[in-house]
């Protein structure tokens, strides 16, 4: 059991460095692509979003429902992988010629691919990687952390690369993919008989019966409301993060050593944030990450030059490890083990692409007409309403580590209640 913990601990902590390190390559400029490349407006990158979500919208219910029907198979994350092999051919041969051609064609390609590429694939990864990681007994963030580095590894240089080619990020993205399947080949998951035949016996029916259930509706309200404002918030981010530069280059290249060093940071955070959750609870946890996403948000209204801009991007790096784990945790402690997956792509990943869908054309509007300041104090605005709604809604979830203090000894009843002495009092008397 030890071999294979740390067997199946190295090859998903590669697998996710690589998994990520094609996601930062591929679409973590995509708004600056659309828009400068592409030249689409904020209406028209507002639309392509918002499609990409649809896409992943499709792919949530279906990799939750697969996922906890595979179990410990390898059946989804193989099919992820051979999708991010193709993304340099799809990203230049025919994503851009498509919304060049036709933007309603092209967005909905695009969409179902990124769908179920990058946005609903790697939710379905981290909910494979926790499976795991619970049969072998090792942390998800530990593993997690490394897909931050391989993130973090891609955007230390993709904003200088893209100034010089685009596409060299996307062929980037699918030299990557190639490792994909030899490490996942490489980790060796036993068989569980008993799992598997429970797993087995999933039915859809049981899967929607999650729909009935209070708590789940509960969990709901904060992903919908205030993580799903907090993306809509991020799409765009990078392309206002750039104007507050001198020039568009310079700030393509800062933003991407800015984001290099955010998520440097975050993979730290992901080292820590069991500690800090375990300490808090898993609720707690979610409302502390909610709260620095809508300060994150709010202070990117305020901010007024390149330094105070950043030090809003660096706060994704303390939130982000915090919001992870304290998901998993939360699901972990309120749901039947066997919905796992389902919880996590249809409350997480769906919730999130119901709501971008919903929310992406009109921030993108919003960003056109009153410029993307207000449009932030707007967004942190719904999102502390939601986040208030939520402090009462959520389940409660007891800390599952308190330090023990040590009591301090008061002498004069030190030896109280001791076996065969009486206090210290009726002694001296």
């Amino acid at each position: 059991m030890a071999s294979f913990r740390q067997r199946n601990y190295a090859a998903l902590s590669a697998f996710l460095f690589c998994f990520f390190f094609a996601q930062a390559m591929a679409i973590s400029l995509l708004s600056i692509w659309l828009t400068r490349s592409l030249h689409l407006n904020g209406g028209e990158a507002g639309t392509v979003f918002a499609v990409n979500s649809v896409g992943a919208m499709l792919a949530q219910p279906a990799y939750g429902f697969l996922s906890d029907r595979m179990g410990f198979r390898k059946v989804i994350p193989v099919c992820i992988a051979i999708l991010v092999i193709l993304a340099g051919p799809f990203f230049l041969y025919a994503y851009a010629p498509l919304l060049h051609w036709s933007l309603p064609v092209g967005a909905v390609v695009g969409g179902l691919y990124l769908g179920f590429t990058f946005m609903a694939g790697s939710y379905a990864l981290e909910s494979y990687v926790d499976r795991i990681g619970r049969k072998y007994g090792f942390e998800y963030s530990r593993v997690r952390l490394w897909g931050s580095i391989g993130f973090a590894s891609a955007a230390a240089f993709s904003g200088r690369l893209y100034n010089v080619d685009p596409s060299i990020n996307f062929f980037l993205a699918s030299a990557a993919g190639l490792l994909l399947l030899p490490l996942l080949s490489w980790a060796k998951v036993e068989p569980d008989p008993d799992a598997q035949a429970q797993a087995d016996r999933l039915t859809l029916r049981d899967s929607l019966s999650l729909l009935s259930q209070p708590q789940f509706w509960r969990f709901m309200i904060l992903i919908l409301g205030v993580t799903n404002l907090y993306l809509v918030y991020d799409q765009q981010f990078p392309f206002y993060f750039s104007s507050l530069f001198p020039t568009p280059e310079k700030g393509n290249a800062m933003f991407g050593y800015l984001n290099s060093a955010q998520i440097f940071v975050e993979a730290s955070g992901m080292f820590v944030a069991p500690l800090v959750v375990r300490r808090i609870g898993a609720t707690r946890g979610l409302l502390l990450a909610a709260m620095i996403m809508i300060l994150r948000i709010a202070g990117s209204g305020l901010a007024i030059g390149p330094i105070t801009i950043s030090i809003c991007k660096m706060a994704h790096a303390i939130e982000l490890p915090i919001l992870s784990v304290s998901i998993f945790r939360y699901i972990a402690f309120h749901f039947e083990a066997r919905f796992a997956s389902t919880v996590y792509m249809v409350g997480v990943s769906f919730g999130h692409s119901l709501g971008l869908a919903i929310l992406s054309p009109l921030v993108g509007i919003s960003y056109d007409l009153i410029g993307f300041q207000h449009s932030y104090f707007l967004i942190a605005g719904f999102a502390l309403i939601f986040w208030t709604w939520s402090f009462f809604a959520l389940a409660h979830t007891p800390p599952e580590y308190v330090p023990r203090r040590t009591p301090r000894i008061d002498p004069d009843t030190a030896n109280a209640g001791a076996p065969g002495l009486l206090p210290l009092e009726e002694q001296k008397r």
